[in-house]
């Protein structure tokens, strides 16, 4: 019995496992070393906002007998299911490049490995994990390493603590040193990812509400730990930032050992989203565009290995290079930031016409909230990346936050009468499934 629950578990740490990458350590660390623990807050925000999105995404599957991707293929036109996956597909492809180079980078820190050779040797082990199909078997090579790279970072992490003061109010109370305010987005954006949406609502499928509940607590709550204590981690780095910058502060608390256990969690980081960036573009594709039955979408079918497949060896191809696809990176994030918001947006309106035993009134004003905040930040980041696509020089920090804040407005009040409509008594409600019980 604990050992059937411990796996339940297990499986769950896909999750963190997916959205902390080389872009998290990278802004988490970035902001320590600036602004030292203030921007704490935005992890404990987005942790939160994380599990609640993600749980919605789990009990539509749950009590609503289809996960989001199918959810949205039965009650949505062609046009916008094939947007959503070429989107998603898009986006994956274009980071996974760096998650490859994120994990050589950690092996070349840990024990001197050449970086583009290293990236191959990665791109070819995960393609050989994700051939058999079998999620169970990659979730659990994937919860061996989130608990490396937890312990790496939060060895580090409590070490620089102690020189830090005033951890439990920045981690509450919000504030925005002069200067942060893109850094604040950055981080709250690089833990709530569109495609765990879809992942954790495959996922549980297979689960009931309780231990779906459970396993969310534990796995984002872990992500949420790892990226807190990334970010204490880069209090500890003196001068500007670099990966090397902060093995050396580690090096400084933690003897010759820390700069391997900085290593050890990039890696870590990097190839644990070098696997399920890929296998989560194949899972949303099979689930917008295949039909349910279909042998082909299924995990090991010839539909599915092929999606993961182009997105892998896009990454290894430009890992190979040793370059970032600059262009297709800037348009990626401008694409990811107005897809977060169509996912979410979407994922509420769904829920909204589940019954109210299964939607609770007080779950969908909270995820409104948490709407109009990724909405918020889905503009600021698409303008971002339509000025640099352009090479047109970008106004202030603030100025940008304003100008973002007027959309995000306009689509929240849309999205809340939206929802009350679809609320009223008398409206559509979804069929709901029978959902496995422990």
């Amino acid at each position: 019995m604990v050992a059937a629950r411990a796996g339940r578990l297990l499986r769950w740490l896909i999750i963190p496992a997916a959205f902390i990458g080389p872009g998290t350590v990278t802004t988490a660390a970035q902001a320590g070393a600036s602004y030292g623990p203030a921007l704490l807050w935005s992890v404990t925000f987005s942790t939160l906002a994380c599990w609640l999105l993600q749980e919605g995404a789990a009990r539509l599957a749950i009590l609503g007998g289809h996960p989001l991707a199918e959810a949205l293929a039965q009650r949505y036109g062609r046009a916008l299911r094939w947007a959503a996956a070429g989107i998603i597909g898009f986006g994956c492809a274009a980071y996974q490049a760096g998650n490859l180079l994120g994990a050589s980078a950690g092996l070349e820190l840990a024990f001197g490995a050449g970086r583009r050779a290293a990236a191959l040797v990665l791109a070819l082990l995960a393609a050989l994990l994700l051939w058999n199909g079998r999620i169970q078997r990659t979730s659990q090579l994937l919860g061996a390493l989130v608990a490396v790279m937890a312990a790496a970072f939060c060895i580090t992490g409590l070490r620089a603590a102690r020189h830090a003061g005033g951890l439990w109010a920045a981690a509450v109370l919000p504030q925005a040193p002069e200067g942060s305010e893109l850094l604040i987005v950055s981080l709250i954006g690089t833990t709530i990812v569109p495609y765990n949406l879809f992942l954790g609502s495959r996922l549980g499928q297979e689960s009931s509400l309780r231990s779906m509940r459970a396993g969310l607590a534990v796995s984002v709550g872990l992500g949420g730990l790892i990226t807190a204590m990334i970010l204490l981690a880069g209090t500890a780095v003196q001068g500007d930032f670099s990966f090397e910058a902060v093995a050396a502060a580690m090096r400084r608390e933690l003897g010759p050992a820390g700069g391997v256990l900085f290593g050890a969690g990039l890696f870590a980081a990097g190839f644990t989203s070098a696997i399920t960036a890929p296998y989560a573009a194949a899972l949303t594709a099979a689930g917008l565009l295949g039909a349910p039955d279909s042998s082909r979408w299924q995990p090991g079918g010839p539909a599915f290995r092929l999606v993961w497949l182009l997105v892998l060896c896009t990454g290894a191809a430009f890992a190979a290079a040793d370059i970032r696809p600059v262009p297709a990176i800037i348009l990626a994030q401008g694409l990811n930031g107005l897809l977060l918001p169509l996912a979410a947006a979407l994922l509420i309106l769904l829920l909204s016409r589940m019954p109210r035993h299964a939607h609770p009134p007080l779950l969908n004003a909270l995820m409104i909230l948490v709407f109009g905040i990724i909405a918020w930040l889905g503009c600021l980041q698409s303008a971002r990346a339509l000025l640099q696509a352009l090479a047109l020089p970008a106004p202030g920090a603030g100025t940008l936050l304003r100008a973002a804040a007027l959309p995000a407005l306009l689509l929240t009040a849309w999205l809340a009468l939206r929802v009350r409509r679809l609320t009223q008594p008398g409206s559509p409600a979804l069929r709901m499934g029978p959902g496995p019980t422990d």
